[in-house]
This record gives structure tokens, sequence and C-alpha cells, in this order.
């Protein structure tokens, strides 16, 4: 059987296996897809689980946004804390929606659009950076700007407009990134880094 073959009975089988939902609330076209997104009642692509992505730049941290303060980018549904932080996100939507459609900013140095936890994340140049856990943070913080780079590069070339789904079973099983580190193998870099 060819890797073609294999790659698409790979995809089905994990398709079958976790539900279409993953296939159709991460990835809902338009402008910012695929996401880190949930399906909540009314709102079929809630990004990041509701929480305010204002919060982030007006009092760096994480809190859940209201049902009562929501907009859209999109097909992308985008929740508020406050009547305010719904009002600067819709004068300057593009200033405040995170990097990477919110999935974990160090999984796209590697291609691989996964995980992006709400309480995990940093502010870098202006701009909103998503993590999956304090590892994956601390791990791209050891060299941001590098991994930026990459981030940004695989986001343009190969994530953005996918489905996240496929592309993520892709680069996980298939065809890994040359550069591509276990969490095992980055845990060490950040422990070797801190000194411990």
């Amino acid at each position: 059987m060819n890797a073609y073959l294999k790659s698409a009975a790979l995809v089905a089988g994990f398709a079958a296996l976790a539900g279409c939902a993953p296939l159709v609330v991460q990835s809902p076209g338009g402008q910012i897809s695929p996401v880190n997104a949930v399906s909540q009642g009314d709102d079929k692509h809630l990004m990041l689980f509701g929480h305010d992505v204002v919060s982030y730049f007006t009092e760096n941290k994480h809190q859940l946004g209201s049902a009562a303060y929501k907009s859209k980018v999109g097909e992308v549904t985008f929740r508020f804390a406050s009547a305010e932080n719904k009002a600067l996100f819709d004068k300057e939507p593009t200033k405040y929606v995170p990097q990477y459609g919110g999935y974990c900013a160090n999984g796209l140095v590697y291609s691989i659009p996964w995980g992006g936890n709400a309480d995990n994340f940093k502010v870098i140049d202006g701009k909103l950076y998503i993590f999956g856990g304090q590892g994956s943070l601390d791990a791209f913080m050891l060299n941001a700007k590098a991994n930026i780079e990459l981030a940004d590069k695989y986001w343009k070339t190969e994530v953005a407009g996918s489905n996240a789904f496929i592309h993520r079973t892709k680069r996980t099983t298939i065809a890994r990134v040359p550069h591509y580190k276990s969490g095992e193998q980055l845990a060490a870099e950040v422990r070797k880094a801190k000194g411990s």
C-alpha cells in the first residue's frame, strides 16, 4: 500500500474514532481557519473556549467571556467579560485575535495545529500567543524570535486554510518536520536552560 493510501486510511480511522466535531468546529473556513474552537449553544466556532482575548492585553490575564458580550470575525465567535472589552475588539479585531488560530504557538513551530490552553499565554510585540501548557511556553521562550519565524512560516505555507485535524494527523504520524523535537527533548532543553 502506498504512502498516500496509508495516510488516507489513517485519517479516516482517526475521524471515525474521534467523531466529526474537530473536522467541522475547528475548520470553519473564512478569515480565521483553522481555529482552536469549540461548539457551545448557538456559537458553533467559539474561540478559546469562550475566553476574553482582550483581557490578555488589558489585564495581562485570562478570563472567561460572557455570551452577553460577543462578536464574530467571519464564522468565529469571540466572547468578552465586559461591554468595554467588546468595544475594544470591535474597533480593531486583528489586534486581539490570537496568532495561529489560538493553537499552541510551540506546536506551530513543528507545523502541528494542536492544543492551546486559555491560561498559558504570552503577548510578544503586541501579538497574543497561546500555549498548550507551561512546558510549551517555556520551550518556545528559549528562542522566541526563531520560533515565531518558524511558526509564522508553517502557518502561512501549510496550516492556514487547512483542516486542522487532517494536517495535525499528517504532521504527527506521517511527515514530521526535519527539526522536530519531542516533548521530552524540549523539557530537557528547558531544564538545562534553567540550570536544573
